[in-house]
């Protein structure tokens, strides 16, 4: 049944009203944003996100885009990322990802706390987060909060360590480092767990782990040859 030249009309007037009536809602005050409400994190970081997210205030809950929410909370170095809601009349819900800390950045006398995504978090004391392996930069690199890691300044060691990641080795690794293109692991206590070059990864990782579960190996463990690990003495050289 073909509609009506009057029904077509009505409609074409009923579209229009609601584009004007949302119009009218993003310009009125009415649903300008009053609290912001924080979750997914503590207190103390809730309230920082919070005066991050301060230039929101008095802006329509409709005019309110993810793009300007997520660049002003990430603008802060602990914060990974974050989604919201709007909840009428007045309230932006904002939920929270924290940066996940991975390692502790060194260079000379100083040290920074870096997360998973080689994102520094922020500068921290000598001799503090003793359970996160440590990455010694042999080159100068500017560090400050919020400044993502480079390759060949601390990326790489990053990426090495993210991929400890359920192979049951994380705990246990004390610093990375590479050594003429191979990387080793180095687990507390001084055991060098050789991997090569990141090529298989995951599978060399997963022998290692099972070797270390079943015998006990001073020295070195190379499983850059996952068909052929090795296991041996290294001295220490003396001099």
């Amino acid at each position: 049944m073909i509609p009506s030249g009057r029904s077509v009309a009505v409609s074409v007037l009923l579209v229009l009203a609601a584009g004007l009536l949302y119009l009218g809602a993003r310009e009125t005050p009415v649903f300008a944003v009053r609290t912001i409400d924080v979750e997914g994190v503590r207190p103390s970081v809730a309230r920082r996100v919070e005066a991050a997210l301060g230039p929101l205030e008095g802006k329509s809950l409709l005019k309110v885009r993810s793009g300007e929410v997520e660049r002003l909370a990430t603008a802060l170095p602990s914060i990974a990322s974050v989604s919201y809601d709007r909840a009428f009349p007045n309230t932006l819900r904002v939920r929270v990802e924290q940066e996940q800390p991975v390692a502790v950045v060194r260079r000379g006398v100083d040290a920074w706390l870096v997360s998973r995504r080689g994102r520094v978090i922020k500068r921290i004391a000598q001799r503090t987060h003793r359970v996160l392996p440590r990455i010694w930069l042999r080159q100068p690199a500017a560090l400050s909060p919020g400044v993502t890691l480079s390759s060949g300044a601390g990326a790489d060691e990053v990426a090495m360590l993210d991929a400890l990641q359920g192979a049951q080795l994380e705990r246990r690794v004390g610093s990375v480092h590479n050594e003429t293109g191979q990387w080793i692991y180095v687990l507390r206590g001084g055991l060098q767990v050789r991997v090569g070059t990141r090529s298989d990864l995951a599978l060399k990782l997963a022998i290692a782990r099972r070797i270390l579960q079943r015998t006990t190996v001073v020295g070195y463990l190379d499983v850059s040859v996952p068909e052929r690990p090795v296991a041996g003495y290294k001295p220490q050289v003396e001099g």
